[in-house]
């Protein structure tokens, strides 16, 4: 079925039961960055396979709202679609929200699934379209009842994560969650996200591809801990240790139907971004809704000792493979057939050898020449460009090990470059050294330090549209929150502890895309009569390719950064590789 079709079986149903729009997010009931295939209903219904965007059907009219990262590949998957492209933050693009008053009359009536839109979200939508006399309907299931072949729920099985990965027991997790409830006054703490749960339970699964989650809800008291799961994901001996932890297991489609039954002055704890509107809206009105930050939020995004020293160790296993890649990248350009695909399936190859590897954190972004400046461009088999030996080829990847999630982008030199190619390769590099070099007050926000890494670029006239630093997981998803490195403020500050990635970039339509991308750990670096300071600790270990380096446009500074990094890296990894590639990695971090 094609597009226009799914269209018009769409836009019938919405005339069966009297809906005049419809709004299909990209998230599923967890608010999911990468849902599971069975709620892929805007991919299904769009065909773009972007992981962020919201598509919009009235009927006469359908559109796409996604961001910059997204705008080039939108383009190329919607073609012929009857899906119109809105390129989200561009001059004279109106909001979903604002063209839906635009487009309706009063009266009109607007369905959306409440069950993938955030509490915020849907109280922002309904308080615009409401200025304009349009109902929103959040009980529009529609995909029940037009996916066709609707892929089912996962059912594979969760495993432990052993205390010498986590750092902290289930129960002493418990108990610091327990003390802040106490704290808030909440009786009740509904954990609705997939990360949150596997964080709190140390347990990992595999229902989502690249990020190693299992679909749960927990709902924490002061006297229990409920899990809502299929039961066939828990093997007897993990069943039988929940039940002397005082952790209830029950069926995964009981979650709402225990929520309205919510004793009445229950005291709830609800994150409004981080939790369905479903979940707010069957809660009963006698209850008392806290709404704050989860709290897991806050408590996983600050790293423990031990999950720290445990990201060190995964870093060392993903800077071999990444040695192991670059040295063979480096041997067989121009010898033999390279491919976009071929390539970044060696990578992977090379990280599967490394032990307590999981799988690959996300979909390995693999660009060569005009294709790097499609900053989430999706390679496949069919359609991948040939590697030549000239011109920059990026490869933004990652790796899920035990130890740690991983997420690293070099942009390598092929060959013969331009004098653009390597002016715009130092602009990049000038603005990663320019923030993991940042020393600042504590109560800094990402907005603060966002700056550092443009700067450079702004001198020229450059700009990127997408953030420079999000929060990663311990062996979970490789965006995490609450912090984060972008021009926009979210409010929140870096705190010691703290995994965040530093990915400044150039992207130039149909001749290249530059991006220099490490991850970086919050620690303490002084304490002054002016207050306590923090630093980065760049974590990340691969070389990042000199010969594309204009040294004309380094400082001593920047010269002295790369220098030292280099040697970090050698010291660390370089003990760990065969002979050639150890040879190859000592030639290719040679002081500039």
């Amino acid at each position: 079925m094609s597009t226009p079709d799914r269209l018009f079986k769409i836009r019938s149903h919405m005339a069966t039961i009297g809906v005049d729009a419809c709004i299909i997010t990209s998230a599923d009931p967890h608010l999911s960055e990468y849902p599971a295939s069975h709620w892929k209903f805007r991919q299904w219904i769009s065909g773009f396979t972007g992981s962020a965007g919201t598509v919009v059907i009235t009927n006469e009219l359908a559109g796409l709202w996604t961001d910059s990262r997204y705008f080039l590949q939108a383009e190329q998957q919607l073609t012929d679609s009857g899906i119109d492209l809105f390129k989200m933050g561009e001059p004279g693009v109106p909001e979903f929200k604002d063209w839906l008053t635009q487009e309706l009359h009063q009266g009109s009536v607007v369905g959306v699934n409440g069950k993938t839109m955030t509490v915020n979200d849907f109280r922002n939508l309904a308080k615009t379209l409401k200025k304009a006399d349009i109902r929103l309907d959040a009980k529009l299931f529609i995909e029940d009842d037009i996916w066709e072949g609707r892929p089912i729920i996962p059912e594979e099985g969760v495993f432990e994560l052993d205390i010498k990965h986590t750092g902290l027991s289930r129960l002493e997790k418990i108990e610091a969650i327990r003390q802040e409830m106490k704290t808030q006054g909440a009786t009740h703490y509904i954990v609705n996200t997939l990360d949150e749960v596997a964080w709190l339970l140390n347990f990992r699964g595999s229902d989502v591809k690249f990020n190693p989650v299992f679909h749960a809800y927990v709902i924490i008291s002061n006297n229990q801990v409920s899990l809502f799961i299929d039961p066939h994901k828990l093997t007897s001996s993990i069943g039988k240790q929940l039940a002397q932890e005082d952790v209830k297991i029950f069926i995964y489609d009981e979650f709402y139907n225990f929520i309205k039954d919510m004793p009445p002055l229950s005291k709830v704890l609800v994150d409004p971004a981080r939790t369905n509107s479903a979940v707010y809206s069957f809660l009963p009105q006698q209850c008392t809704r806290l709404e704050n930050t989860s709290i897991i939020t806050n408590l996983k995004a600050q790293k423990n000792k031990v999950e720290v020293e445990n990201f060190r160790k995964a870093m060392v296993k993903d800077g071999v493979a990444m040695a192991n890649f670059l040295y063979w990248l480096d041997n067989t350009i121009g010898k033999e057939d390279i491919t976009e695909h071929s390539a970044a399936e060696k990578l992977s190859t090379f990280r599967s050898e490394q032990e307590n590897f999981h799988g690959e954190s996300f979909n390995t972004i693999s660009g060569y020449a005009g294709n790097g400046a499609i900053v989430h461009y999706a390679v496949n088999k069919e359609t991948a460009a040939q590697l030549q030996p000239q011109g920059l080829y990026l490869i933004d990847s990652g790796g899920q090990y035990s130890e740690g999630t991983t997420d690293i982008t070099r942009t390598i030199a092929l060959g013969e470059l331009s004098k653009e190619e390597k002016t715009d390769f130092t602009l990049v590099l000038k603005g990663h050294i320019g923030l993991d070099k940042a020393v600042f007050p504590t109560g800094t926000r990402g907005v603060h330090l966002d700056i550092l890494a443009r700067q450079a670029m702004w001198q020229h006239g450059i700009n990127y549209g997408h953030g420079t630093g999000h929060g990663i997981g311990h062996f979970l998803c490789v965006h995490e929150g609450p912090q984060s490195i972008r021009p926009q403020d979210n409010g929140v500050e870096i705190k010691e502890g703290m995994i965040s990635s530093n990915e400044p970039g150039i992207y130039k339509s149909g001749k290249h895309g530059v991006r220099i991308e490490n991850l970086i750990l919050t620690v303490n670096d002084k304490t002054t009569d002016f207050g306590s300071f923090l630093k980065f600790e760049t974590l990340t270990l691969c070389p990042i390719d000199t010969r594309a380096i204009d040294i004309n446009l380094l400082n001593e500074d920047e010269t002295a950064w790369l220098n030292n990094y280099h040697q970090k890296v050698y010291e660390l990894i370089a003990p760990l590789l065969e002979k050639d590639v150890k040879e190859w990695l000592k030639n290719s971090i040679k002081e500039i």
